[in-house]
């Protein structure tokens, strides 16, 4: 069976012809035949969450009751939504409860310890070991099977412009934390921006490479040693040049100009940010993906709400403070609206080359630091599934019995594929290894 990319190389013609032949005969059964494609999306939003409105009251199916009121806007997909209540984030060690609410989040493993002062805790610095979004990419990019472009893509929306355990949750390994994007058009220049002469990139990374060789060799080891990550860094970069990847046709998204990363346009950057997910997804840029609003302690202002206190100031505020909780359920509720709308984008986006929808070969997990604001608890954080990508068991709600997150993680990374990761994070807060029950 001949693929469309092969009888355009054979006949020397440009894959601008590619859309056009997607429902040929000749080509179906290949396409039917072909492995589908699993893609995990992770949302963060920070501060904790509302427990009385975002946990379903009884586990099990969610029937045709209505959701609670800051996952009612997945009420649409209420088929392809999954709620795991009990699952805690038990990893202890330096840092405050937002600097390891969001650095042990994905990492399942401590910080170290550092020079960041967090109120009056012990002050902490990067995660000890990688993300579970970068085990994944590191995963997939060693089979050419999977192999994509980026590898994964870390998208932001509002994420303060600086650099501390505060603002990052994605690692890929101990002491290297990733920053997302969160200039739509920054992303868009990565995602589109063309290398206009390849040849002379090599050239100068290849002056790079030289020059960091000589400058390490008269270096003591441990700036040796900090060199070596650059280095790696510069050949990764070249290994990309090397092994250019054609895109999947696809519909590039057209960006609203002249919006500035500021405040009161958080509503127009999250919809500018998912169009480029989607459309990275498309292409097959990458199938993994991060989605971070703000930051661990964000403080957005939600204008656009009628609500002037800034997020982490309401989240402090006690539970009988009527005026704060319901405040807090319409912030939850709008990034839970910003999540359908991802959701919604990629169900009307055919799969490329396969049957369905891209929703139903990807699956969305929104997540937070925290299970509640004001208590900084680290139980019951929340964990919502949408979508078909993992091939759980979806349109219900799952309540486990205090289980470590950990075991979570690993559930995700084998229904990725992964099947071969038996420990993630900490191996002491493992278990029994993923969780049962999901699939």
């Amino acid at each position: 069976m001949i693929s469309r990319r092969s009888l355009l190389k054979r006949l020397g013609v440009s894959s601008a012809v590619l859309p056009f032949l997607g429902n040929l005969p000749s080509f179906a059964s290949a396409a039917a035949s072909a492995v589908p494609r699993k893609r995990l999306v992770v949302v963060f939003s920070p501060d904790g969450v509302v427990k009385k409105n975002f946990w379903p009251t009884e586990p099990g199916p969610f029937g045709d009751a209505a959701l609670p009121a800051i996952l009612e806007p997945f009420a649409p997909f209420r088929d392809q939504l999954l709620t795991v209540e009990g699952v805690h984030n038990r990893i202890a060690g330096d840092g405050d409860g937002h600097m390891r609410g969001i650095g042990c989040l994905l990492t399942g493993i401590e910080l170290f310890p550092g020079n960041i002062q967090g109120g009056s805790d012990t002050p902490a610095g990067w995660a000890s070991g990688c993300s579970i979004d970068q085990e994944l990419r590191n995963f997939l990019q060693a089979d050419p099977a999977t192999a994509t472009r980026f590898g994964s893509l870390e998208f932001g929306v509002l994420v303060p412009d600086r650099a501390d355990t505060w603002t990052r949750m994605v690692y890929s390994g101990p002491n290297k934390p990733v920053a997302p994007i969160d200039d739509p058009y920054q992303m868009y220049a990565k995602l589109y921006g063309q290398v206009k002469d390849r040849e002379n990139m090599q050239s100068v990374l290849d002056d790079l490479r030289e020059d960091l060789a000589t400058v390490a060799a008269r270096l003591p080891a441990e700036d040796r040693r900090i060199l070596e990550e650059h280095t790696q860094l510069v050949r990764e970069f070249e290994k990309e040049l090397a092994t250019p990847r054609e895109a999947i046709p696809h519909q590039v998204p057209v960006l609203e100009q002249d919006v500035l990363d500021e405040n009161d346009e958080m509503p127009r950057i999250s919809r500018m940010q998912i169009e480029l997910l989607v459309a990275s997804l498309a292409a097959d840029f990458t199938r993994v993906a991060t989605l971070q609003y703000t930051n661990s302690v964000g403080q957005p202002r939600f204008r656009w709400l009628d609500i002037s206190e800034g997020q982490h100031d309401l989240s402090h505020e006690p539970n009988s403070n009527d005026d704060a909780q319901e405040k807090l359920t319409r912030i939850n509720a709008w990034y839970a609206g910003e999540i359908a709308y991802l959701a919604q984008r990629l169900a009307e986006t055919p799969e490329p080359g396969g049957e369905g929808s891209m929703l139903d070969n990807t699956t969305i997990l929104w997540t937070n630091e925290l299970g509640e604001g004001n208590s900084h608890t680290h139980n019951n954080i929340p964990w919502v599934f949408l979508g078909g990508g993992l091939g759980f068991q979806t349109g219900r709600a799952v309540r486990c019995e205090g289980v470590n997150h950990n075991r979570l993680l690993l559930s995700v990374a084998h229904a990725m594929g992964h099947t071969s990761l038996e420990r993630f994070g900490n191996p002491d807060y493992c278990g029994e290894g993923p969780l049962t029950g999901l699939a």
